[in-house]
């Protein structure tokens, strides 16, 4: 029988997601299944019990919208045939679909086990650009960038694209050498504008977890206007020959509530007490000495480590920190403290649980509103057409007074001790403990 050309899938935030046939391959192999077993926000089901959503219903949407983001910024279509189109748009949809294949159990909690990048032997990398980390502990860039240049995945999209595993790997991580032409066209360099689709201040990623981690964990903090951020996407010369993404003036609110949005979530969501917790605890078992969970460089061992292999791991160990995990008796939150750096310090507060006899946790974190601009990295653009006036195109930090008004760094304090010690702490404390 002859197989359709396309089929989709449902998805409860972007409705019908379209997916080629050749596409198939790539969204049935097992290590794109396998990220149905780890959840996109790791312990975050705790405080809300919704998220429970996976790391591959994310993928499925960043695919969907990377296309979408493709369509609306090359809507004048520049390309000098519709196979070199078709190359590209396929590349970056893969891309998006791909670029959290490495993630470890639990989403970020457990990347304290991953190996020492030289482990991984990788050699799509420039190694200039990666000489001062080889002996570090790989990252889950690392390990997707592994997956997609090493594992048969790798053969799997050599046999079915117009494209090498080495380009798709190339839009996912900046570090990946391509020493060929495929992301050029009519002496264009397409790699930078692919590139921020997956990752920038505006990529498809953040556009996709934000209006997804808001569903599932009924925080509104997330909502976003994704489809009209998306149908006002441009492309923009830059430097010679780079494209940059860019954006139509119309949609800067909309960039402006976008960023905000993430702050909000932030701080709100992805740094919620409770998460945070089971989070340390997980960090304190991973670096004890009787500890004996580490994640394997070899990737087909990796295929089979999920949510539920890391789970079974904690219920086998004797470790108190395990046991904590999984009987569900974290550490609690006593003390937090909210401001900028010079506002939260919770030493003395911490001394006197110490002095106390009580073993405490700290987690703290900064957040701040960033122009987000690394050395080197490009930026993102904002093409204004005012009436009666010339175009004007402006780099999108000068285009927005977003980052001024919320330039002051937001910092958390936090400070945990045993459930049991509650009653304790809180008379150390001379006040109420929190939940």
């Amino acid at each position: 029988m002859k197989r359709p050309d396309s089929f989709e899938i449902r998805d409860p935030i972007h409705g019908a997601v379209p997916v080629q046939a050749v596409e198939r391959v790539v969204v049935d192999h097992p290590f794109t299944q396998r990220l149905r077993g780890i959840r996109q926000l790791g312990f975050s089901h705790l405080p809300f019990p919704g998220a429970t959503h996976s790391r591959y219903s994310h993928s499925i949407g960043a695919f969907h919208l990377a296309g979408s983001a493709f369509d609306s910024a090359f809507r004048d279509d520049p390309f000098s045939s519709p196979q070199r189109r078709q190359s590209l748009r396929a590349c970056v949809r893969l891309a998006a679909l791909c670029h959290d294949l490495g993630h470890a159990p639990f989403s970020h909690a457990a990347e304290f086990a991953m190996p020492a990048l030289g482990a991984l032997g990788i050699d799509a990398y420039q190694p200039q650009r990666v000489a001062n980390r080889v002996g570090r502990r790989a990252t889950h860039e690392d390990y997707t960038v592994a997956i997609l240049t090493r594992s048969d995945l790798a053969a799997s999209i050599a046999q079915n694209f117009g494209f090498l595993p080495r380009h798709v790997a190339a839009l996912v991580s900046p570090d990946v050498a391509v020493s060929d032409d495929f992301f050029f066209d009519q002496g264009l360099d397409y790699r930078v504008i692919l590139s921020q689709i997956i990752s920038s201040d505006l990529d498809v990623d953040r556009m996709d977890y934000l209006a997804r981690d808001s569903a599932y964990t009924g925080a509104r903090y997330g909502e976003i206007d994704t489809d009209w951020l998306v149908s006002h996407l441009a492309w923009h010369v830059d430097s010679g020959d780079r494209v940059c993404l860019a954006l139509e003036r119309q949609a800067i609110y909309a960039f402006d509530d976008f960023l905000i949005a993430r702050f909000h979530m932030f701080l709100m969501v992805y740094f919620h007490q409770k998460s945070i917790a089971y989070e340390k605890l997980l960090e304190h078992y991973m670096a004890a000495e009787d500890c004996t969970y580490a994640l394997p460089a070899d990737l087909d061992r990796y295929l089979h480590f999920d949510d539920a292999h890391l789970l079974c791991h904690l219920r086998a160990a004797s470790s108190e920190w395990a046991r904590r995990i999984v009987e569900r008796r974290p550490y609690k939150m006593v003390v937090e403290s909210h401001g900028r750096v010079d506002q939260v310090d919770l030493s003395d507060q911490r001394q006197r649980l110490v002095g106390g006899g009580l073993d405490v946790m700290e987690a703290s974190t900064r957040s701040v509103l960033t122009r987000g601009l690394k050395a080197g990295q490009p930026p993102i653009y904002v093409i204004d057409h005012p009436r009666g006036l010339p175009t004007r195109v402006i780099p999108m930090d000068q285009a927005t007074t977003i980052f001024d008004r919320y330039q002051d760094e937001h910092c958390i304090h936090r400070l945990y001790v045993p459930r049991e010690d509650l009653e304790l702490a809180s008379t150390l404390l001379g006040g109420v403990p929190g939940s």
